[in-house]
């Protein structure tokens, strides 16, 4: 059993993978600023705590 850290923040592709919403639905809600994101370099990430909480309905 490996014992791997937490995940900070997800790209745009693992948030699709992780949330099961398409990249055109992600991208929709970042630009309605229903979903927060921060960029590192020319990365795009959304922070796990930020899609967490947009999933739960707290976005």
């Amino acid at each position: 059993m490996t014992n791997q850290p937490q995940k900070l923040a997800y790209s745009i592709r693992e948030a699709c993978a992780a949330s099961s919403l398409g990249r055109t639905t992600i991208y929709a809600h970042i630009a309605a600023g229903r979903l927060r994101v921060v960029r590192v370099g020319g990365r795009t990430l959304i922070p796990a705590e930020e899609l967490q909480a947009f999933i739960k309905g707290n976005g």
